[in-house]
């Protein structure tokens, strides 16, 4: 496939063969996202893991120091109270049965997070097989299946992301924009980093964290010395 020129160009000053010191692959993540748009910054991480055993799954929620930069957009699907509370909020959409209808009949998706009550499942279950495969379907276990819509939203909009294996082991998880600066990127690596080492399985052996690459949306993989 052929690179872009100005792909070449960025390649030309990345060592592939160099193991980066965090604080410095950063900067020059930071260095080489000369694209005519904030581009977003990205961890890769492989594991040292099967995830086709359930004890050795890797999955949670962190929410970043400075946020993603990102402006996340909010579906919340609920009742009553619940629905009432989730517009106070600040949800960008809120709804039940009939959002649920538009999702099924127009595949609408205008939305990057989706949080619902307990007792909406029933009702959310009916398009887990849309939602699912983009990563969309409610889960107790990343917060967004919670009687508390308003703390759901709140850690949201604030930076919550989650981080989970891939079928290929690795974990890719957007840290920033390159206009973050070293310094804020630095403060959301260490606080992914740290949910991931301590989110290891205890089945998992040997080396947990095999590798890590940092990129930018338009950039070249830059490998980090994750053991510093």
């Amino acid at each position: 496939m052929n690179k872009g020129k100005r792909y070449t160009e960025i390649a030309k000053i990345v060592d592939k063969s160099k193991l980066y010191e965090v604080e410095e692959g950063l900067q020059l993540a930071i260095d080489t996202a000369k694209a005519k748009f904030d581009e977003s910054v990205e961890l890769h991480i492989r594991l040292g893991v099967d995830g086709r055993n359930a004890d050795q799954q890797v999955r949670g929620v962190v929410v970043l120091p400075n946020g993603t930069g990102k402006t996340v957009k909010v579906l919340v699907i609920a009742r009553g109270d619940k629905a009432d509370e989730a517009a106070k909020a600040g949800a960008d959409y809120v709804g039940a049965e009939e959002i649920v209808s538009k999702i099924q009949s127009e595949n609408w998706l205008d939305f990057d997070v989706c949080i619902t009550t307990p007792d909406m499942m029933g009702v959310v279950g009916r398009i887990a097989r849309v939602l699912g495969p983009k990563g969309l379907m409610p889960n107790p276990k990343s917060g967004t299946v919670t009687m508390d819509v308003t703390k759901a939203i709140a850690d949201v909009k604030a930076g919550k992301v989650e981080y989970r294996l891939d079928k290929t082991n690795n974990i890719h998880v957007i840290i920033g924009k390159a206009s973050f600066g070293k310094e804020k990127l630095l403060e959301n690596y260490e606080a992914l980093m740290g949910a991931v080492i301590k989110a290891k399985p205890a089945a998992a052996k040997g080396q947990y964290v095999k590798n890590v690459t940092v990129s930018t949306s338009m950039g070249v993989g830059i490998k980090l010395n994750a053991r510093s």
